[in-house]
């Protein structure tokens, strides 16, 4: 594969093989040791080499110099450019610093006989010998940049003392060896070609990169699993004389590397944002105008090069590619505000300023109201989920797409409060609350709208410092006080109860795996005022680890072990003595008038129910667990085998040996139709991993908020951001209490004893 660039030089697209590419990560030089050619380093037109002929300084200023010394020159620019010299291992340049110029002399006169025909010339690789190319020599300085142009000519609006700094140093080298090569059809490939022969190095998988980085993210619920083989990854269609890409190419959502450059495009698909996976794309030097705002979708953008073309502006979404490292402007006619950024300042300063001053841009569609059932009901019910995204998780590192203001806590919290007034759901649901923001915020404003509110914080917080434990995140759960009476509440701690069981208090796995995740669950047991029918409603947070699913497994098999000792419990609960019922009117102090002389509606007496699952059962959250999940399965299916692969055969007591069960029949509110395209949506993830899960046997689905617009997402890469105040969505389902055909019970209200039998 390796000799295939040289013996097709054909027209078309060149796919190469990602297998024989040189990775560049600057640790496998210690952990692989030196490449062959570790030598290699930066070289100008006056550096001597021994596969090039030397090149004066007049012809370097020659305008035509690149065309008059034939286009194999520029293909060996592009081979041994100063691109690739973190291929070199230090040291080993400097025993050839002082080699002879008539040595070097003497070697050109067997490479220009060789180098007859280009696509030859580069086949003789063996020329690219360890240390061969010497790095004494910078590969730019400001007055001698390749092709004789100085830096003040390549940019307007740069004074003459103008010191090029390190970034516009690169974007000159880059912009050179880009001219230089534009003759030479494929010349990517035919460059990553010689390099795959000279030096191999195995590439790192992600997790290795993410382990390197140091950075652990909050709440990344991809799993674990084989890594599928793509032999190829990178397409190079440059120097076809293209006047339109077929949109075939876009298709291949796994390509990191697309190279685009001398053609003839006018125009850039916006289909392009579908290549989500890029690391590199070069479109230089075609006849482009305008970038399409469907670029802001590339965020795993490293390069961007679109030297040498019409571009006059950049579209804000430029903003979105928070990992770029370099965007190469050079040779457009582009706004001198933006070039000030990018000569002065770098890369990050332009991706900075176009992300800061972006607009909101056009809000998307409202979800639509999803119905499921239209059918009359005697009583209805909304829950709604979500995670709001702790104000502590919303770092610059995670979320670097959002602008600062969009991404601080002042902001998001008035645009979450919004959105829960505006559901005005019976019972809200909301993971990754801290206790200040709920005691000082959430608690107070949702007041005013009838709300009231339980919570608990991981159980970190018991350690810490007053101060310190109020930013300790939890679940908290409010519900209508108009509509419903709180009759108890609990606590659900994860880790603490694993270790105190019996069967699982000799387990290593649960002391190493277990216990140090300090997740919580917060479940309160409500009575209807009205009719009187009673909900167990639990809320939970589940821990997000990809490698840990044995332990998201564990913390939902717990879950549903105290929810259904409680539900016992609730079955036998006393009736409630202290129903009386108050208008949502006297609730906002805006009494009407007219009805003030009405009598206040009569309470039905409380239900009895005679085991824990006949009481209606919603459980809401963040589970972390995609469906086929062992968390998943667990919840549907009502069972687990304690062999499931998402165990991992570690040892959890009964969980494992026996295997685990509920006594619940739940079901996701969302597949009643569908489940949701993504529940999450980031950059790195998006995926369905929170859930409104339902007891079948007492709650028929009634309506669901819908889905996202589908044209707003094909320009937005992720949450959070203008719109949308978390990574996460809210969920809202309504339900519809089934009737049951006969219940007694007893109820005191206002003192007076009495005995009531009805048919609900």
């Amino acid at each position: 594969m390796a000799d295939g660039a040289h013996r097709f030089p054909g027209t078309g697209p060149f796919y190469y093989n990602q297998y024989n590419q040189q990775n560049h990560h600057p640790r496998h030089l210690a952990r692989s040791g030196s490449p062959v050619n570790s030598g290699r380093g930066s070289y100008t037109n006056d550096t001597p080499s021994p596969s090039r002929s030397p090149v004066s300084q007049a012809s370097s200023h020659n305008p035509y110099a690149m065309y008059s010394q034939g286009h194999q020159q520029g293909q060996h620019v592009m081979m041994n450019g100063g691109q690739h010299q973190r291929f070199m291992q230090p040291g080993l340049g400097h025993k050839y610093q002082h080699q002879s110029y008539q040595q070097h002399h003497a070697q050109q006169t067997n490479h220009h006989s060789q180098n007859q025909n280009g696509g030859h010339g580069i086949g003789h690789q063996h020329t690219f010998s360890s240390g061969t190319l010497s790095n004494a020599t910078p590969h730019f300085t400001p007055n001698n940049l390749h092709n004789g142009n100085s830096s003040n000519s390549q940019v307007g609006g740069i004074n003459d003392n103008f010191i090029p700094n390190q970034h516009w140093q690169r974007q000159m080298q880059l912009a050179a060896e880009s001219r230089q090569a534009q003759s030479a059809p494929h010349h990517h490939c035919k460059k990553e070609g010689v390099i795959s022969r000279v030096s191999k190095v195995v590439e790192p998988t992600p997790a290795e990169e993410a382990v390197e980085e140091g950075e652990e993210e909050r709440n990344r619920a991809t799993t674990v699993g084989e890594i599928q083989r793509q032999d190829w990854d990178a397409l190079d269609c440059s120097g076809q004389g293209m006047r339109a890409i077929s949109t075939s190419i876009f298709a291949y959502k796994f390509l990191k590397k697309l190279y685009l450059d001398h053609n003839r495009l006018s125009r850039l698909d916006p289909i392009v944002g579908h290549l989500r996976n890029l690391t590199h794309l070069d479109v230089s030097n075609n006849q482009i105008m305008e970038l399409p705002e469907e670029i802001g979708m590339l965020v795993n953008l490293k390069e961007l090069l679109v030297f040498d073309n019409n571009l006059q502006t950049l579209p804000y979404e430029v903003g979105y590619l928070f990992k770029l490292e370099t965007l190469g402007i050079d040779g457009n006619p582009l706004d001198e505000d933006l070039k000030e950024h990018i000569v002065h300042h770098g890369t990050k300063s332009l991706i900075t300023h176009l992300r800061e001053n972006a607009a909101p841009g056009t809000p998307p569609n409202e979800r639509p109201r999803v119905e499921i059932d239209t059918s009359p009901a005697s009583e209805i019910l909304s829950v709604l989920s979500y995670n709001i995204l702790c104000d502590k998780y919303a770092t610059k590192s995670h979320y670097g797409y959002t602008p600062s203001d969009v991404l601080s806590w002042d902001y998001r919290r008035e645009v979450i409060l919004n959105e829960l007034k505006d559901h005005n759901a019976d019972i809200v649901c909301l993971q990754e609350v801290d206790r200040e923001s709920f005691d000082e915020y959430f608690r107070r404003e949702l007041a005013v709208n009838d709300y009231r509110g339980v919570f608990w914080p991981k159980t970190r917080a018991k350690t810490m410092a007053e101060k310190d434990a109020k930013l300790v995140d939890g679940c908290a759960t409010f519900y209508k006080g108009s509509k419903y009476i709180c009759l108890d509440k609990v606590l659900i701690d994860f880790a603490n109860t694993a270790i105190n069981r019996p069967d699982m208090k000799g387990e290593h796995d649960t002391f190493n795996r277990v216990m140090p995740r300090d997740h919580v669950a917060v479940v309160t047991f409500l009575e209807n005022r009205m009719t009187g029918s009673r909900i167990i409603v639990g809320n939970a947070h589940i821990f997000w680890d990809p490698a840990f699913e044995d332990v998201k497994v564990v913390q939902v098999a717990i879950l549903l072990e105290q929810i259904s000792k409680q539900a016992e419990k609730w079955a036998k609960y006393a009736p409630c003595t202290d129903k009386a019922a108050f208008r949502q009117s006297e609730v906002e102090g805006q009494g009407n008038p007219d009805s003030a002389d009405e009598p206040a509606p009569e309470p039905s007496p409380s239900l009895e129910y005679s085991s824990g699952p006949q009481i209606p059962l919603i459980i809401c959250g963040d589970f972390n667990a995609a469906a086929g999940s062992g968390v998943y399965d667990l919840i549907t299916h009502g069972s687990l085998p304690g062999n499931h692969p998402d165990l991992g055969n570690r040892g959890y007591g009964s969980l494992t040996r026996e295997g685990m069960a509920h006594p619940f029949k739940l079901k996701s509110a969302y597949s009643t139709t569908a489940e949701l395209s993504f529940t999450n949506y980031t950059p790195s993830f998006i995926g369905v991993i929170d859930y409104i899960w339902y007891s079948t046997n007492a709650l028929q689905v009634r309506h669901l908020l819908g889905s996202v617009d589908e044209e707003y997402l094909r320009r937005v890469p992720g949450f959070p951001n203008h719109h949308f105040p978390s990574d996460h969505l809210a969920l809202k389902a309504e339900f519809s209490v089934r009737q049951r055909k006969e219940t007694r019970g007893t109820d005191i209200t206002n003192g007076a004893q009495r005995e009531w039998e009805r048919s609900a």
